[in-house]
């Protein structure tokens, strides 16, 4: 545990999951608005 530096990780993997993530979850968002607005207009 003496070794432990506190803050001394490289978390660039999970920066990009992450980005890829929101991205995600953006495009799905967008989507699913899309789809609720075009219901709304074809009233179905």
């Amino acid at each position: 545990m003496a070794d432990h530096e506190h803050g001394n990780m490289d978390i660039t993997e999970k920066e990009k999951t992450f980005e890829g993530f929101i991205k995600a979850s953006t495009w799905v968002g967008g989507i699913a608005i899309a789809v609720l607005i075009f219901l709304a207009i074809f009233n179905s």
